[in-house]
């Protein structure tokens, strides 16, 4: 699972209608595209960055045709050159400063995930209101209370938070950070939270995840592995 799909595209794919589904894969082509390049590989055809991919090349192509025309008949695709247009569209051509609400488990495991700092995220603060936790350093940031949020944001240009509070803080939560001046958030309380028009939220329930891959066993179960396809083809 990527624990962090971002919604803020460029103004060109905005315009462009990219599907919600072909966003959400663009990180796995990425992430596919640098293991192909650490491999050594300049050009890779479509079948096989679709497997690397994990997902069939009609649907790569089909894909890809929303960014531009980048592929060379007979040739493939340059892997350095396709690498750099999707960081482009997924806005991991420059740097995105972070703010994380909650320090508990969750939160302190997310802050100190090295992972981020490779994608263009940088976790710049953390928030929390358990006066336990204010003002103790995780990964080498001091927590803060939620009162200094607004200044927070304000100085580190702060435009995408995740909530990784419980279910029934979260709501409240989502309203600071509003009103603070967050455009993009990340749920991972197990709560739905409502928000003006041109903030966008994505939630990650791990139970939900969980109970989707028990779906699927049981399929395999009662129907044979054969019968299944791949979770991607399911859900697209």
């Amino acid at each position: 699972m990527t624990l962090l799909r971002s919604d803020r595209l460029t103004a060109g794919a905005a315009e462009r209608g990219i599907p919600d589904a072909t966003v959400a894969r663009l990180p796995i082509y990425l992430r596919a595209l640098t293991t192909l390049a650490d491999q050594g590989i300049d050009v890779c055809s479509s079948h096989q960055l679709a497997s690397a991919a994990g997902v069939n090349p009609a649907k790569l192509r089909k894909d890809l045709s929303y960014l531009g025309s980048y592929g060379t008949r007979g040739v493939g695709y340059d892997v350095e050159y396709l690498r750099y247009q999707i960081a482009r569209e997924l806005g991991q051509t420059q740097d995105w400063d972070v703010v994380i609400v909650g320090v508990g488990h969750l939160g302190s495991a997310l802050s100190t995930y090295d992972g981020f700092s490779t994608r263009g995220i940088r976790i710049a603060a953390l928030v929390d209101t358990a006066p336990a936790r204010i003002g103790k350093k995780v990964g080498g940031i001091t927590v803060a209370p939620l009162t200094d949020l607004t200044k927070i944001v304000r100085k580190h240009d702060i435009a995408i938070a995740v909530i990784a509070t419980p279910a029934e803080a979260a709501q409240d939560v989502a309203d600071a950070l509003v009103a603070a001046g967050v455009t993009s958030i990340l749920n991972f309380a197990p709560a739905i939270v409502t928000v003006p028009e041109g903030v966008d939220v994505r939630k990650v329930d791990l139970s939900i995840e969980l109970q989707i891959l028990a779906y699927h066993e049981q399929r395999k179960a009662a129907n044979g592995p054969e019968s299944i396809g791949t979770a991607d083809e399911v859900t697209a």
